[in-house]
């Protein structure tokens, strides 16, 4: 078994606040190009370093950035948790996109649509919950 892991973005708006950046090749890592951010890995193994021993699980994830840090890596060795070997830079591949898109569309197909981030919240779970797992292994397999 596997369980695949990505980060989803859900707003309450079309516009998600993100800032797109074109870059010429070569700059990719400038340091004028280069945001450092606190990402939050730490928080969210506890919960699933557990749930991969009692099920016996590989973990795949896409090779972002905050995925491969040195400190992402030594705790997933540390944990013994094996990793499914995934092609650098191909987030595009990962299995689990197609659920999420699905997901955002039913919330957005909602009536009335969420107002506020707690109906968010309550959507994204509701949705999630009412997902039948028939439809997500059809998602991911495709």
């Amino acid at each position: 078994g596997v369980l695949f892991t990505d980060e989803s973005r859900s707003s309450l708006y079309r516009a998600d606040g993100r800032q797109r950046v074109w870059r010429c090749v070569g700059e990719r890592f400038a340091d004028v190009n280069v945001v450092d951010r606190g990402y939050g890995m730490g928080r969210h193994m506890p919960i699933v370093v557990p749930f991969i021993h009692d099920h016996h699980l590989m973990l795949q994830h896409d090779n972002a950035r905050p995925h491969v840090a040195r400190i992402c890596t030594q705790l997933m060795e540390a944990e013994n948790i094996p990793v499914l070997a995934w092609p650098a830079y191909s987030p595009d591949m990962s299995p689990i996109e197609h659920v999420w898109d699905a997901l955002d569309q039913h919330i957005r197909q909602r009536v009335p649509v969420p107002a506020n981030i707690q109906q968010l919240r309550t959507a994204i779970e509701e949705e999630w919950t009412n997902s039948p797992q028939a439809t997500i292994n059809n998602l991911i397999n495709s």
